[in-house]
């Protein structure tokens, strides 16, 4: 074994983290990344076909950006060289370079280079990896936690395929967290433990997506739990709470709780109260919620309870959200609060949800009722000789980009949907249509 390689799963010293000696071997032990991983995804049936392309590795710590590197190197019997960039230089690269040349030459495994945190090198150390990636010298393997496309050089990027991991969802933590306390040999399982599985689930939603926080906190829980006269240590909530300085709050996303918040989040938001919109917006935060489930809910409420009364309102929810795909947790949470603040200051319409809801109710109730002859469009000759468009009048031709004439089906004929408030923009459509209908009286010219 050389200066740079790392012990496999399967010889990690016992008195390794937790962490660590939990790493899975295996595809199939791979907890997460289902999008890339797949049966039929890329990755997977590159890795199985036993010849991989050299990758980049972005995603945030501790969702398995090391350790699928390892699994790469396993199942495709690649000789797995690997050292991060914050301890390591253009020297080191070198002596990598240098052996994975050797064995190239003597017919030894293709070796498989692992970089991590390969962002912390600079343009020239980047670069060095070059010319060995193109002669096929080593397969390269960067990881990453920043953006790729800022601090990757474009030549690296280039012959690489990025692949995005995301932060490990609640139930992938709840099966590593789970595995660990079982597995006898490489996990807590030598310990007999008695987990409050509201400790367990404790843990699991306020790791954030990283199974290194998660099986840390859990590792110093069980070490640090006093055995009773059994030998049995009990793990409860409070203690979960301490160890990962959060407290618990009362909240079940898939119960009465859940829906009892999103109410009253919606509820505060139409009744114009900022105070308490960000109130349960943060009780749902803090409580372990999906923040893009409460961007969702405001982008749908900029248009069911405030529509054109004030359309910046949708921009506002939209931007939100992207605010909180580019920067997450932590930071995010203030663009949606920022969000909530406006949506419940907004003046306040629901004439769009109303005038949805009857236009739909005529839709269901007379089905699909012929578009008028005069507006449809009419591509060929036989459709032009059919009626298609004889009759239509471009609006663009008359005063005010206005002529009365009907859209609507026959059957439909004068229904009015939408009826704009006197709040906000919508006391302007208002003025508007009702000057376009009084002008509908009058002969056009």
């Amino acid at each position: 074994m050389d200066l740079f390689e790392t012990l496999p799963p399967d010889k990690i010293a016992q008195d390794s983290p937790l962490a660590d000696r939990m790493r899975p071997s295996s595809l199939d032990d791979f907890a997460g990344q289902k999008h890339i991983l797949g049966k039929a995804c890329f990755l997977r049936k590159a890795i199985e076909s036993g010849e991989v392309c050299s990758l980049i590795l972005w995603g945030p710590p501790g969702t398995g950006k090391t350790t699928l590197a390892h699994i790469i190197s396993q199942n495709t019997n690649y000789n797995f060289v690997s050292f991060s960039a914050v301890t390591s230089g253009i020297k080191e690269i070198r002596k990598v370079i240098q052996e994975a040349g050797s064995k190239r030459s003597l017919k030894y495994k293709k070796t498989l280079l692992f970089v991590d945190e390969i962002h912390r090198f600079n343009k020239a150390q980047q670069d060095a990896f070059l010319p060995h990636i193109e002669k096929g010298t080593i397969t390269f393997v960067g990881a990453t936690t920043e953006n790729p496309s800022f601090e990757v050089v474009s030549p690296l990027l280039s012959r690489s395929k990025v692949l995005v991991l995301n932060p490990l969802g609640e139930d992938d933590l709840n099966t590593i967290l789970r595995r660990a306390l079982s597995d006898k040999e490489r996990g807590l399982g030598k310990y007999a433990v008695d987990m409050d599985p509201q400790a367990l689930k404790h843990i699991a939603r306020y790791s954030h997506g990283d199974a290194r926080v998660a099986l840390n906190a859990l590792e110093i829980l069980v070490q640090n739990a006093a055995p009773d006269s059994r030998g049995l240590r009990a793990i409860s909530l409070s203690m979960a709470e301490e160890a990962m300085q959060k407290k618990s709050l009362l909240y079940d996303k898939d119960g009465e709780e859940h829906y009892n918040l999103i109410s009253a989040l919606h509820k505060s938001m139409r009744g114009s109260d900022p105070d308490a919109a960000i109130y349960w917006l943060a009780r749902m935060l803090e409580a372990g919620e999906d923040p893009l489930y409460l961007a969702r809910r405001m982008v749908r409420f900029a248009s069911e309870d405030i529509g054109n009364a004030d359309p910046q309102a949708l921009q506002v929810a939209i931007s939100a959200m992207e605010a909180f795909r580019f920067i997450g947790l932590p930071e995010g949470k203030l663009a949606l609060a920022q969000a909530a603040a406006y949506l419940a200051t907004a003046p306040k319409s629901n004439a769009i949800y109303s005038a949805y809801s009857s236009a739909k109710a005529d839709v269901v109730q007379e089905g699909a009722l012929p578009v008028p002859l005069h507006i449809r469009n009419a591509p060929t000759k036989l459709m032009g000789e059919l009626g298609y468009g004889k009759g239509y009048q471009y609006a663009h031709r008359y005063p005010n980009a206005y002529i009365q004439q009907e859209y609507l089906p026959e059957k439909l004929k004068g229904r009015v949907y939408y009826h704009p408030t006197e709040r906000g923009f919508e006391k302007i459509i208002r003025s508007r249509l009702q000057k376009w209908r009084e002008a509908s009286k009058k002969k056009p010219k």
